[in-house]
């Protein structure tokens, strides 16, 4: 039996769908079309290319992505997050008028890109300290202007201490109240996230950004446990666990905790490590996202981010 017939009898086996796999896409502001040299296959779109790829993504039968802007120029208060002619604003507003409903649009809502100090949220003057307050207060301008320009769902990933209240509040207030939240409740602190931050937006092959201070900590399941909790009180629509691989055991027992749907990312450093191993011939790259996808699954996964999506889409129902 050929290759791809063996994908295709194990994804129908197992109840994998297309309508599972939300596709990650980068908008570079720098308008050049760029593939990221730790992440093979994976590219930077300049803003003239967004309609060509966004056809092919609904093409290949997948109906969901998360936007992820990068901006031209950062500064110390990622003032750009919030502008209205802001890449992810202009290429959100270009999506939803091409494409409409036929595509979930989620944007990641985040100071990380926007930032020269490459961290999640906004630090204190002439500190180096993340000021909770004044983050939350800017992650709701940035969920605010992504909801002007057409969002379907905003995914908060800062992992600051009340951000889905605040952002829940603000567009309430403005008139959103159906914009749903996609909550970044446990974000770990992990190294596997380093292909994504050294590739897009901070240089981490000189400097390595310490995150532990308001990520989660992978010993700490009770303290996940009230992340989530917290996370849905305060009114998020879906909570996300990440990274992947080593989630299986959170993902099972959250999901015996909450009836809201849960979303995991196959990260960049999990992504990376699968295509170095396939390129030495160690594993089949494929299968093994099949394997992958379908243990989250099994154990509760509702949705899968993965920059795998569009490569293992035409093995899916």
């Amino acid at each position: 039996m050929r290759f791809d017939n063996v994908y295709y009898e194990f994804s129908r086996k197992f109840d994998l769908k297309k309508s599972d796999l939300i596709f990650p896409l980068f908008v570079n502001e720098n308008n050049n079309f760029q593939e990221l040299s730790s992440m093979p296959g994976i590219f930077k779109i300049s803003y003239d290319k967004i309609i060509q790829i966004v056809d092919e993504v609904i093409d290949s039968g997948i109906h969901s992505l998360i936007l992820f802007g990068l901006p031209r120029l950062r500064d110390n208060r990622g003032k750009s997050a919030i502008s209205k002619n802001g890449i992810v604003q202009k290429s959100l507003q270009l999506i939803k008028s091409n494409f409409g409903s036929k595509l979930t649009v989620i944007t990641d809502v985040c100071v990380c890109q926007y930032n020269k100090t490459g961290h999640c949220g906004l630090l204190e003057m002439d500190k180096k300290v993340v000021n909770n307050d004044l983050t939350i207060e800017f992650l709701s301008k940035i969920a605010l202007s992504h909801a002007r320009a057409g969002v379907d769902i905003v995914a908060p990933s800062s992992m600051m201490d009340g951000q889905v209240k605040k952002i829940r509040e603000t567009l309430d207030r403005n008139g959103y109240n159906k914009i749903k939240i996609l909550s970044f409740s446990a974000k770990q602190s992990s190294s596997l996230y380093k292909p994504f931050r050294s590739e897009t937006f901070f240089d981490t092959r000189t400097n390595e950004i310490d995150k532990s201070t308001y990520q989660v900590s992978y010993n700490n399941p009770r303290q996940i446990h009230r992340e989530i909790e917290m996370d849905i009180h305060e009114g998020s629509n879906m909570v996300m666990i990440k990274p992947a691989i080593s989630s299986l055991d959170l993902v099972y027992r959250i999901k015996k905790l909450c009836k809201i749907p849960i979303v995991v990312q196959i990260v960049s450093g999990e992504y990376s490590m699968i295509k170095a191993a396939s390129k030495i011939g160690l594993l089949d790259e494929t299968y093994f996202i099949l394997n992958l996808i379908y243990s989250l699954k099994r154990a509760g996964v509702d949705k899968i981010i993965s920059y795998s999506s569009f490569n293992i889409s035409k093995y899916l129902l």
